[in-house]
């Protein structure tokens, strides 16, 4: 006789859908993050897939070059520098603003400190003098935070749009950042200052990497316990443990899972040769030394200031006052919030990041040269709007813009392993931050 299985054994959609909405709200996930997440996994295997070769599905798979430890290392790298002018790219646009400069002034920061180490100090200290990295970062974050003072005190004090203000900035800092070099190339660059950059000296190295993956578990499992003595102090609903321990397991098994791939890259060969014969190692041409080379200098870069801005905009009364700003201007200024000096120091702190970034783009060419920056402007604003945050203002969060930042990186990435030209993917980033808008404005209606 066959068997008969009770109806209310058989997992209903309903069942299925009250499952993970009830997953979702007792571990409090950012729905938004986790489809960004989500997407990122997808675009990561379709561009394994298509960066394979065979007939065989599995086999193509295997074969892909995309998901190797060699192209998501450089992956991390490229990502870096829009990331760091991305969680800026938060804050303006929460607060109703726009920059359209932030590639222009990557440009000219960039040629500026290259002019400096390359020309200017060594006519007085000579050059790789110890102090030189320190002082062209010092003098290339003035810059930008003068050149963003600059444009925030138009828009905030002269009320002009901050759409015509950083277009025309777009222009003007171009123009200086040719004007600084006459259209010329600026080379060499110090060598301390090239670590910004990224590179086999420009890295950790694995006992490092595993060390700062330690700490970076012990903060997540810290910050999990405050969050929950926190709520319990001012009686907020809690958390289940498992849902706290699924945190903890989920977050630190992506961090310690990011540092073995980091560490499974090695220095090249030719270079870990030279190491190789100045430590007077001997040297295998059947099994070359393997130095793994970690983290990046630029990804802990970009990874410290994302803190710093994550701290910034949602544990401090300016952060506080950016999200009501953006959400309503009118209430805001009516409250007392000098609203004006609010808008300038964003714009303030934009130019700031956008040196940071002018450093690790230049440290990684190791020269200043007039494309520095170019259409960044682009892959910046996109990368903020697909992490979550919204124009119409209010909304948005700097590790959304992160992850953001790395989709954006990880589609041109894809894209060149494809062979695609610079136009045709110049057209699939269009589509992209097309979409992105209007899923978040399809997203809006639907929940207000």
């Amino acid at each position: 006789m066959a068997e008969i299985t009770s109806p209310s054994s058989v997992p209903t959609r309903e069942q299925s859908v009250g499952f993970l909405r009830g997953f979702v709200q007792a571990t409090e996930l950012d729905t938004r993050l986790l489809g960004m997440v989500i997407a990122l996994v997808l675009v990561w295997i379709a561009f394994q897939f298509l960066s394979g070769e065979g007939v065989n599905p599995i086999d193509r798979f295997l074969s892909g070059v995309f998901l190797t430890p060699r192209n998501l290392w450089n992956l991390s790298v490229q990502t870096a520098a829009v990331a760091v002018m991305a969680t800026g790219m938060v804050l303006v646009i929460v607060s109703r603003n726009i920059d359209l400069s932030v590639g222009s002034l990557v440009g000219t920061t960039g040629m500026v400190m290259a002019a400096i180490q390359a020309e200017v100090i060594p006519d007085y200290l000579g050059f790789d003098y110890p102090l030189t990295w320190i002082f062209t970062l010092a003098i290339g974050i003035a810059l930008g935070a003068l050149i963003g003072g600059l444009q925030g005190y138009i828009v905030a004090f002269l009320n002009v749009p901050a759409f015509i203000v950083t277009l025309g900035g777009l222009l003007v800092w171009r123009g200086a950042a040719w004007w600084v070099a006459q259209g010329r190339t600026i080379a060499p660059l110090d060598t301390n200052f090239q670590l910004l950059g990224g590179g086999a000296y420009g890295s950790v190295g694995a006992t490092w990497s595993w060390i700062i993956g330690a700490v970076a578990c012990v903060g997540i499992v810290l910050a999990i316990l405050n969050g929950r003595r926190n709520r319990r102090r001012f009686d907020f609903p809690l958390r289940p443990l498992w849902a706290e321990a699924f945190i903890a397991v989920i977050g630190c098994a992506a961090v310690l899972g990011a540092v073995a791939v980091a560490n499974a890259y090695p220095w090249p060969e030719g270079i870990a040769k030279d190491y190789a014969d100045a430590h007077g190692i001997p040297w295998n041409d059947d099994r070359p030394l393997f130095i793994p080379l970690g983290i990046a200098v630029p990804v802990l870069i970009a990874l410290g200031v994302a803190v710093i801005m994550t701290f910034l905009s949602t544990r401090t009364r300016f952060g506080r006052y950016v999200y009501a700003l953006g959400g309503n201007p009118e209430a805001t200024d009516l409250a007392g919030v000098n609203t004006r000096w609010i808008v300038m120091k964003i714009f303030v702190l934009m130019g700031v990041l956008c040196a940071i970034s002018g450093a690790i783009s230049s440290a990684r060419l190791n020269a200043g040269t007039n494309q520095l920056g170019t259409l960044q402007e682009l892959y910046v604003i996109a990368a903020t709007v697909i992490g979550g945050t919204s124009f119409v203002g209010g909304v948005g969060t700097i590790p959304g813009a992160i992850l953001g930042a790395l989709v954006m990186q990880s589609l041109q990435s894809g894209m060149v392993l494809m062979g695609l030209d610079s136009p045709l993917q110049n057209i699939v980033i269009g589509v992209v931050l097309v979409l992105a808008v209007g899923i978040d404005t399809i997203y809006r209606r639907q929940t207000a």
